[in-house]
């Protein structure tokens, strides 16, 4: 005969409080809910940033074309470019300046514009760089584009 058995003696568990199956199963929704927001705003922030460090990558490589253009070459009379400014004008391909790991080099593309601007006696030129670069984004490439402008005067 067990203890639990005789009369006047209650068992240890049978005041004890539990948590029953729904409480259980909503406990574990809410974890998912909570873990789930977690993991998305974690995939979403690295997403954001792997964007910005592109975005940079491409402002560096559109200002690295301005100081190109700033260290050339002009014209004291300002009214032609020489060779040098004249290289200047063509659409050049860059390597962006991103961490790289074997093959995943990502490339971005320059297009100068230098336009002459005539200001009374003087000339100015406005020299423009548009860089346009790709950028994987829920599984299509989208291009942004980095704009980067000066003007620029004889001494």
């Amino acid at each position: 005969m067990r203890v639990s058995d005789l009369p006047g003696v209650r068992s240890r568990r049978a005041g004890v409080p539990g948590f029953t199956l729904p409480e259980v199963l909503m406990a574990l929704f809410i974890m998912m809910l909570l873990f789930g927001g977690i993991i998305t705003t974690y995939i979403q922030a690295s997403y954001r940033a792997e964007w910005s460090g592109f975005s940079l990558a491409a402002q560096a490589a559109a200002i690295q074309q301005l100081e190109a253009a700033k260290s050339a070459v002009w014209d004291p009379t300002g009214t032609t470019l020489k060779d040098e400014i004249s290289q200047l004008t063509n659409a050049t391909s860059v390597l962006l300046d991103l961490p790289v790991t074997g093959t995943n080099t990502v490339y971005a593309t320059n297009y100068p514009t230098i336009r002459l601007i005539q200001n009374g006696s003087y000339s100015n030129y406005l020299v423009r760089i548009d860089t346009v670069w790709p950028f994987r984004w829920r599984n299509q490439t989208v291009y942004f584009t980095n704009t980067v402008a000066c003007y620029y005067a004889p001494d």
